[in-house]
């Protein structure tokens, strides 16, 4: 008898697990027949790639609806990580821009500096800016790709347009975006923090009490239905 329950067990819990799953395969399946995007769009420009969601990109190869939702929530993994470095990094970009406004150069000069000391994700996005500017584009128009593919860079790229357009000074505007986007990193950092423990509740329910029930509540009771 208790090889049995552990098998209905074990069925019930995949059961119980693959049901969101091919419920999400459903919908991507009739969004997918009735046109719309199911893959999210993701800046091409300096895209920072983990080697997990790599290694998983070049995994997952197979059709179906499955297939597409793996590749989708890899690619809103994907997009959220870019965006989360590019949050975290921001703030020292915003210093080093300051910096060269400060030292008397002009906005672009700025830009080719901060992206040699920047963090890579800025620095990426930074280096493309002025790629498309040697290739003929304006500076203008550089920034505000650049901000449209990467939403986190607008403030960054407001100042910038602003000081190019109108001449005004920019290094105080860069340090109050700069404290700005520290505060915003560390209520966020308190945020994440907060919900820790309700994350927690996951594996406490659906992993550590059901191995504690299967080790100590079922061989009790298998050995007391064999008894009788």
């Amino acid at each position: 008898m208790l090889p049995i329950s552990r098998e209905a067990l074990g069925v019930a819990w995949g059961a119980l697990v693959a049901l969101p799953l091919l419920a999400r395969a459903r919908r991507v399946e009739t969004a997918a027949r009735l046109g719309a995007p199911v893959v999210p769009r993701v800046g091409r420009r300096g895209r920072v790639v983990s080697g997990v969601h790599a290694r998983l990109g070049r995994t997952v190869e197979m059709t179906g609806p499955v297939a597409r939702v793996v590749r989708a929530v890899l690619n809103r993994q994907r997009a959220r990580a870019v965006d989360r470095a590019l949050e975290r990094e921001l703030p020292v970009a915003l210093d080093l821009l300051a910096v060269g406004v400060g030292a008397g150069c002009t906005p672009y000069l700025a830009t080719e500096i901060a992206s040699q000391w920047a963090p890579p994700a800025v620095a990426g996005r930074l280096s493309a800016v002025l790629g498309a500017c040697a290739i003929g584009a304006g500076f203008e128009h550089a920034l505000d790709d650049a901000a449209r593919d990467s939403p986190p860079l607008r403030p960054l790229a407001d100042a910038l347009l602003v000081s190019d357009r109108l001449g005004a000074p920019v290094g105080p505007a860069l340090a109050r975006l700069a404290a700005e986007e520290r505060a915003a990193l560390r209520r966020r950092a308190e945020t994440h923090a907060r919900k820790v423990p309700v994350r927690l509740l996951f594996p406490l329910v659906f992993l550590v009490l059901p191995a504690f029930v299967l080790l100590t509540v079922v061989p009790g009771l298998a050995s007391g239905l064999e008894r009788l």
